[in-house]
């Protein structure tokens, strides 16, 4: 039964073509599928000093400063779940494997999503200043083919006070579910060692290319020190979200969005994109909180 419910779980993440990485537009594939849609015409907005460096472990919610947001294309400021007083109860798994994780659950009336960016191909530092600004705290799943030309990059955005944590997306992106456990294991076990390595600690979450995985995955993910494998239910496109279950929103939804640039987004940057899924965030009445705080 854990067997069915968690490919059920990857079914519905998979269902919107959020393909962990999918119709988004795969930097690593570059880059056979593409959006449908177009950017809008709303250029950049200049960018603000870099903030100074602060501890990794300092708490991103309420972190911004008060006027930040406007520069950054927004009309009011972000708002931020504080860390909840008692963790939710969350999915166990059997023996020997971890758990899956798609969705977050809330206290009835706590409306809170959760931020995550995959893969690491671009690598703004116009972002980071962005990033910094607002106290984003962003949940990095980083793929070693494409982050580690500049590790520096995504080690700034877990340092610039917002809580950020760097976590496994595999070395090399492949579809997991084409591989033998023990090829599987090399690619999650191979990123963990990279990322504790170059960060200073081994990763506590995983994400699988695409969203697919099967129970090779599972097992493969526990021996390589995992705790949890994240999915999502929410895909940042060019513009607007993508959903695999409705057409809003949902409180506890992990968004899924990426490290990409102009050559991925038909022009638009990845401010662009950020600023955008800020606004629908906003639109909808949403507060982000940090995802670790509920893991």
């Amino acid at each position: 039964m854990r067997r069915l419910v968690a490919g059920t779980l990857a079914a519905g993440a998979l269902a919107l073509s959020l393909t962990g990485c999918g119709e988004s537009v795969e930097p690593i594939e570059r880059l056979g599928r593409k959006t449908t849609q177009e950017p809008s015409q709303t250029p950049s907005a200049s960018a603000p000093a870099p903030a100074s460096p602060a501890s990794p472990a300092s708490p991103a919610p309420g972190g911004a400063g008060d006027e930040a947001y406007k520069k950054w294309g927004l009309t009011a400021p972000v708002q931020y779940a504080p860390k909840p007083a008692q963790k939710p109860q969350l999915p166990g798994a059997a023996p020997g494997k971890v758990p899956v994780i798609d969705r977050i659950p809330l206290p009835a009336g706590e409306k809170i999503v959760f931020l995550t960016f995959d893969d690491g191909a671009e690598k703004d530092p116009e972002f980071l200043k962005m990033a910094a600004d607002l106290k984003l705290p962003i949940s990095m799943f980083l793929t070693d083919s494409v982050a580690s030309s500049d590790y520096g990059h995504f080690e700034k955005l877990r340092d610039n006070g917002s809580a950020s944590t760097v976590n496994n997306h595999t070395l090399t992106h492949p579809n997991l579910r084409t591989l033998s456990f023990e090829a599987q294991k090399k690619e999650i076990c191979g990123q963990q060692d990279k990322l504790e390595q170059r960060f200073g600690r081994r990763p506590p979450l995983f994400r699988p290319p695409f969203g697919n995985y099967n129970d090779d995955t599972l097992r493969a993910a526990s021996e390589c020190g995992v705790s949890s494998i994240l999915l999502w239910r929410v895909s940042m496109q060019i513009n607007n979200f993508q959903y695999a279950q409705g057409s809003a929103l949902q409180p506890g939804d992990i968004v899924l969005a990426h490290f990409r640039g102009p050559a991925e987004l038909k022009g638009a940057t990845e401010i662009q994109m950020t600023t955008r899924m800020l606004q629908r965030i906003q639109e909808q009445g949403y507060k982000i909180g940090r995802l670790e705080d509920y893991l």
